[in-house]
């Protein structure tokens, strides 16, 4: 071949550009986008080994979490048309869970061809209740679960406006604080929760940890020593013990941080991440 020959080149050209244009038809997806980011979208999940794309909806059921709303797949052509395969059954829904999974935000352009509107008509079934306080705890439970604690907040205290005393609000917004480093928010609200529920075990972990985070060692304390006078529940043990460890090992207490390393050895523990770090600031610290 004379690839100096002016009509070879041409073709090489046209091949070239078409090469170029399927490129950037089978790549205008970009995977990028949470779950958690995608509440109320349409998404494509990454090319299956067939070069199709699993799509479908992505909400939130006030009972089952974030959902997604599976409509079958869809292949793009060398042209960048959008051809879909939609499940000859009812649509499948499938709770999502927190990982590491990304999925595109299908563009907007691209609804027609898939025969989908922007926002699906069965969705209003899901939006009939925005405002009251069970959902909006509900919400904001959901979105601290996904470490999406700022997002969680918006919710949580508008809870907080119509009922501060609403069942597991003060819990979920010191967490929503905590996750922040607002700890001073955080304690502030659980020194309340803590004198009329000390008897729950995960208010009480939030309550120690919060008062380590702020410095407040002693009032960490006296509250683990309490509650292994009060709580049955004993599996948050090891993470408070923990805390103070880690507290003590911050401030550079070498007689208080040999003294909490012992105490929890005592403890049940499950957690070998636990058991390492702790091992790990006991040789700095005793070096």
């Amino acid at each position: 071949m004379d690839l100096t020959d002016p009509t070879i080149m041409k073709y090489l050209f046209i091949i070239l550009t078409l090469t170029v244009s399927n490129l950037k038809a089978q790549t205008n997806l970009k995977f990028d986008n949470r779950f958690v980011e995608s509440e109320d979208k349409w998404v494509a999940f990454q090319m299956d080994k067939d070069s199709s794309f699993a799509y479908g909806f992505i909400y939130i059921d006030a009972q089952a979490g974030l959902t997604l709303n599976y409509e079958g797949n869809f292949k793009i052509t060398s042209t960048g048309v959008y051809v879909p395969k939609k499940l000859d059954s009812t649509n499948m829904k499938v709770r999502l869970q927190p990982n590491n999974v990304r999925v595109a935000f299908i563009p907007d352009n691209k609804f027609n061809e898939l025969k989908i509107s922007a926002i699906p008509e069965w969705l209003k079934y899901y939006k009939s209740d925005t405002s009251s306080i069970e959902r909006l705890y509900r919400w904001g439970y959901m979105y601290n679960g996904w470490d999406e604690c700022a997002k969680a907040l918006t919710y949580l205290e508008k809870a907080e406006k119509i009922n501060p005393k609403y069942k597991g609000l003060a819990v979920e917004l010191s967490f929503s604080y905590n996750c922040l480093k607002l700890y001073d928010k955080a304690e502030l609200i659980l020194e309340e929760e803590i004198k009329t529920n000390s008897s729950d075990a995960y208010v009480n972990k939030e309550y120690i940890y919060t008062t380590t985070k702020n410095n407040n060692v002693d009032k960490a304390v006296k509250q683990f020593e309490k509650s292994l006078k009060t709580l049955k529940d004993n599996q948050y043990n090891a993470e408070n013990c923990y805390n103070i460890l880690q507290c003590y090992y911050n401030q550079k207490d070498k007689t208080n941080f040999n003294k909490w390393y012992d105490i929890l050895q005592r403890q049940p523990n499950e957690n070998k991440m636990i058991t390492k770090y702790a091992d790990n600031m006991k040789s700095d610290i005793n070096k």
